[in-house]
Formats: structure tokens, sequence, C-alpha cells
């Protein structure tokens, strides 16, 4: 009986250690199905980011700046100037500037107003405005608030510098005489605002 009993215990603590090595085997294959399913994802996901990055390698072109698009102008000065001669135009333009819009109303639409549009050789906008009225509204209603920033002497004519409050970056050459407010404002910067008006005949 003693032999028999020892014999069983080394049985069950054979079946034990068979069972604890069998419950092992299937630990490490799950745990390696895991891992090679893990290892396979971020595999596939390095695939992936390399694919897009090829695309837009390929594909990704440089924004480029659109050009502004010129009006012919000088047929409209003229017969802007046949109704009202005080009109002003750029002769010459300034080289590399651009016309980019013109408006003439006529008298009949009191008040005159001459508008002309100019992207210069930077990028940069200014504007022309004329009109036969000497009141501050035209200029508000141009320039909107402004702060006085001195005088600008133009060909030997003293122009008012103004800074535009309510708009980024823009300032104003203001002419008043005669009876004729004249403006040029942009935000092209004052030597080139002072340029354009030096051009104004």
């Amino acid at each position: 009986m003693k032999a028999d009993a020892k014999a069983d215990v080394k049985a069950r603590e054979r079946a034990q250690v068979q069972a604890e090595a069998n419950e092992y085997r299937q630990a490490y294959r799950r745990d390696k199905r895991k891992s090679q399913t893990v290892g396979n994802m971020v595999f596939a996901l390095v695939i992936c980011l390399a694919v897009v990055a090829f695309l837009i390698t390929v594909t990704w072109r440089p924004k480029k700046e659109a050009a502004p698009n010129p009006v012919e102008y000088t047929a409209q000065l003229e017969d802007a100037r046949k109704a009202a001669a005080w009109v002003r135009g750029p002769e010459p333009m300034p080289s590399g500037w651009t016309a980019t819009s013109v408006e003439f109303r006529t008298p009949q639409q009191e008040p005159i107003t001459w508008h002309l549009g100019v992207v210069t050789n930077e990028k940069k906008y200014v504007g022309l405005e004329q009109s036969n009225v000497s009141g501050g509204k035209y200029v508000a209603d141009k320039l909107g608030r402004t702060s006085d920033d001195g005088t600008a002497s133009v060909g030997g004519v003293t122009w008012q510098r103004k800074v535009l409050l309510d708009r980024k970056n823009e300032n104003a050459l203001l002419l008043v005489g005669s009876g004729v407010t004249t403006i040029v404002a942009g935000n092209a910067g004052y030597p080139a605002l002072e340029a354009f008006a030096s051009v104004l005949r």
C-alpha cells in the first residue's frame, strides 16, 4: 500500500508538472501571437505613413501668388478729364505697377468721383481717390478714422500724412484745395505713396 501511495503521489506530481508545462506553452503561444499582431500593425502603419509621405512629396507644389488682373484705365482717364479738368492720373505709371480697378462717376452723379487702384511691383496696394468735395465727410468715407502723421512735400506741394486707424499698416496722403480732395492711400508705405503722388498729372 505504501508503494502504491507513493506511486500515486508521483503520478499526481507528474500530471501537475505536465499541466503547468502545457499551460506555460499555451500562454507563450498566446503572447507570441499578440506580439506578432502588434508588430504587424506597427509595420503596416509604417508602410502607410511611408506611402503618404511619398505621395505628398510627389504631388506637392508650392503655391504661387496670383498675379493681379490688369485693367485698361487710360481711356477712362481721358473721358474723366473731359468731364472734370481736375481729375489726375499717373503719367507715367511707375515701372512694374499695375492698375487693377478704375471708376469714374459722371457729373450727373454728384459728387463727381474718380478712383484708380494700383498694385505695386512689391504686391502692395495704392489707391487714388478724387472728388469735387472738400468736406471731411468724403475723407471719412474713404479713410475711416485717421490720425495726423506730419506732412510730405511732393513736387513742391505739401500733402498731409495720415495713419488709418481702422486699417492695419495703411497710410494716406491727403491734399485739399480749389474745391477738390485728392487722396493717395494704401499699405505700400509712405515712400511708395509719395512716388505715386509725384507722377500724378
